[in-house]
């Protein structure tokens, strides 16, 4: 998943985060790869939390607290 940021001091770079994703877990894992721009070469880690999810259209509003050392 990438996360493009379109203002402030991050405008225009991306930071990816990879890994599996169960959604029906109360707190999730998961690994920063990299990015562009700013985050190039970023590494570090991502805690998921399901805000909410509605079962019968598949709609989830997740929460992320992002972890990131970049260069």
């Amino acid at each position: 998943m990438n996360f493009l940021f379109s203002e402030g001091k991050f405008n225009g770079s991306e930071l990816t985060v990879v890994g599996r994703n169960p959604i029906l877990n109360k707190v999730r894992e998961m690994s920063v790869v990299g990015g562009n721009g700013v985050f190039r070469l970023a590494r570090g880690y991502a805690r998921l939390r399901t805000y909410s999810f509605n079962a019968t259209n598949l709609n989830a509003i997740m929460e992320y607290h992002v972890t990131v050392i970049h260069y």
